[in-house]
Formats: C-alpha cells, sequence, structure tokens
C-alpha cells in the first residue's frame, strides 16, 4: 500500500519525464545512498571494503560501459578487457608523465583516451554486426593486451611488466590510489564517482542519443530511413562505452589492486562483464549494477558456505564445485527470466503499485 503514486500529480512535461516519477523512488535511492555513504564506512570491516565493494564499483562502472554498446545499441563486444588495459596504462603513463594534473583528471583523460580507441575499433561495426562483429572486437582484445605486454614504454620499461600505482590524494591529506589509501577514502571516493558517472549514463540513454541508440539496436535499417545516421549512432556508443570501461580500468589499477600487469586484463576479464549484462540486464543501469553484485558476491557466499557446512574440504574441490554451482544458476536465471535481474525488480515493483488488486 506505501509504494502507490495516488495523490502524487504532474503539472508539466519536465515532471512527467523526471528520473523517478514515482517519489518512493526518488526517496528509495536517495536512503540507499545515504546508508552506502554514511553506514557502510563505519559498520564494514576492511575485507568488505577492500575485497567485496571495491571490486562491485569498480565492476558495475565497466557494466555500464558495455550496456550502452550492447543493451542500449545492440553492438556485440568482447574486448571489454582490452578497454581496461587502456584506461589503466594511459592513466599510469599520464600520471608519470603530468604527476600535477589531479587524479581525477587524470582518470577522465584515460577515459576519453580509451574512447578514441574505441572509435577506432568500432569502424568495422559501419560494415558488419551480430558475431562477426564480435570476432572484431575479440582483436582488439588481443591485440591490446599483446601492446601493452610487448612494449615497456608503457610500463616504464620495468623488468616483471608490471604498474604500480602512486599514491594520489583526491582532497589535501585523503589518498585514493595505491597501497597508501585507506580502505574508506577508496571506497567513498568510488561510490561517489561511479553514483556521478552512472547519472550521467542514466541520463544519456534518455537524451536524444540514447534513443538514436535504442533505433539502430531494434532496427537499424528502419532507423536509417527515418533519417538517423548510423555511422554516428554506432560510433558515438562505441566512444561513450569505451569511456566508461576506460575508466573503470584506471579504477581497477589505481584503486582496487594498486598494481596490475597487462595479462590481469585477458580475455576472462571480458566475460566476466559480459555475464554481468546478461545476468542483470541488458539495457538496464539498474542491471549493470544488479548484475556486477551478482558475479562479485555469489563466488564469495558459495565458497565460504561450503566451508562453513565442512571446514575439512579442500579448496580445490571448493573452486569445482563453485564454478558448478555458478554455471548453472546463470542457466537457471537466463531460463526464468532472459531479461535479468532488473526486469524481475520492475516486475515486482509492479506487482507492489498494483497490489492487492490483480487489475
Amino acid at each position: 500500500m506505501l509504494y502507490r503514486e495516488a495523490g502524487q500529480f504532474k503539472t508539466s512535461y519536465a515532471a512527467d519525464q523526471s528520473l523517478f516519477p514515482i517519489a518512493q523512488d526518488k526517496w528509495g535511492v536517495l536512503l540507499l545512498l545515504a546508508f552506502a555513504a554514511f553506514a557502510v564506512p563505519m559498520l564494514a570491516s576492511e575485507y568488505m571494503l577492500n575485497s567485496i565493494l571495491v571490486p562491485f564499483l569498480v565492476f558495475s562502472l565497466a557494466a555500464i560501459g558495455l550496456n550502452i554498446l550492447t543493451g542500449y545499441c545492440g553492438q556485440l563486444s568482447l574486448g571489454t578487457g582490452g578497454f581496461m588495459a587502456c584506461g589503466a596504462f594511459f592513466a599510469y603513463k599520464l600520471t608519470i608523465a603530468f604527476p600535477e594534473i589531479h587524479i581525477v583528471a587524470i582518470f577522465l583523460l584515460s577515459g576519453l583516451g580509451t574512447a578514441f580507441v574505441g572509435i577506432l575499433f568500432g569502424i568495422p561495426s559501419l560494415r558488419i554486426k551480430g558475431f562477426y562483429l564480435a570476432v572484431a572486437t575479440l582483436a582488439a582484445q588481443f591485440f591490446l593486451v599483446w601492446m601493452f605486454n610487448k612494449f615497456g614504454w608503457w610500463t616504464n620499461y620495468s623488468p616483471s611488466g608490471v604498474i604500480s600505482a602512486p599514491p594520489r590524494e583526491v582532497i589535501p591529506g585523503v589518498v585514493v590510489t595505491g597501497t597508501s589509501g585507506t580502505p574508506e577514502a577508496k571506497y567513498l571516493f568510488l561510490l561517489v564517482f561511479v553514483a556521478l558517472l552512472a547519472l550521467l549514463a542514466k541520463n544519456l540513454v534518455r537524451s536524444r542519443i540514447g534513443r538514436t541508440w535504442m533505433a539502430i539496436r531494434d532496427m537499424d535499417i528502419a532507423a536509417e530511413i527515418i533519417g538517423i545516421r548510423p555511422m554516428f549512432a554506432k560510433l558515438s556508443a562505441f566512444a561513450v562505452s569505451s569511456f566508461f570501461i576506460g575508466i573503470s580500468g584506471a579504477l581497477w589499477a589505481f584503486c582496487y589492486t594498486g598494481s596490475v600487469e597487462a595479462l590481469a586484463f585477458e580475455i576472462n576479464r571480458s566475460f566476466q562483464v559480459l555475464f554481468m549484462i546478461i545476468i542483470g540486464g541488458l539495457g538496464s543501469i539498474l542491471g549493470s549494477f544488479l548484475g556486477a553484485a551478482f558475479i562479485v558476491l555469489l563466488p564469495l557466499a558459495l565458497s565460504n558456505g561450503m566451508l562453513a557446512v565442512d571446514p575439512t574440504i579442500s579448496v580445490a574441490l571448493v573452486a569445482h564445485i563453485e564454478f558448478m554451482i555458478f554455471g548453472a544458476l546463470i542457466v537457471f536465471f537466463l531460463i526464468v527470466e532472459p531479461h535479468g535481474l532488473a526486469r524481475l525488480w520492475n516486475l515486482a515493483k509492479e506487482k507492489l503499485r498494483l497490489w492487492p488488486f490483480p487489475y
């Protein structure tokens, strides 16, 4: 009875097109953000912040980027790991070459550089699509990781090929990168950064350019007939998607791991992010967060649950059982609701709006 828009009147077009048409949604999101900003840093342990919440936020941003390209524009991509590597190594070179630039500007610049790379590898989308385009982006994945691993200039000729994030302050006295940053500072920085970028992505997909992406996704020939330029729509989707993924790669290297090598962004990373948007929901910003939570939290819950039942079980057996259960749950979710967890959430909200009346 509480989740209902009765008594909420919209008297303007802007109010009708607001981000949260129901007031309960707006207050729910604000309460959730307040809880995440004030309560979580005080209640969560260092392990939860470092090993669960920080990678969850980084993966959520990568999933948003891929969802823009695949979910909203309908362009398949298997090059997510390569684009994350671009963001990480671009940010490292910028930080080393220009230490006076603010770390937020470094992350944004690394995203812009990755957007340029995304446009280059998005050019084949003008002629091919579907699985053929997926293979083309797979080539980008292999080429970019090989390039960062092959040429020592990207790592400042480090013998191990590993880049280490130097300590950088977001405000005076608060270090958020490398091993010097505290888990609370890194978490709060990522929370604000990812929330702002998610808001930007949500408004982008609601804007004119977002509608062109969805028109291309639904039927590209019909979209071209009504005046939409496929070249602009597809390349802009690749650019915006790569921008978000590049920033997530920089955050991965600077705020999560602290040091990373190119092989950390191999093809498994691309599949990991792809599973997030499939399970979370294609064409949904919320689905990107739900899919990232599913991929990050479920393996930890499975392994901890099995060890709690039988502490003597071997780690190798836990890993194998975890893979089997994880795969079975993915198939189960795809059969029950192919549109992902975001669709299940929307169905639950629609039921609440109608309850207790069936129609």
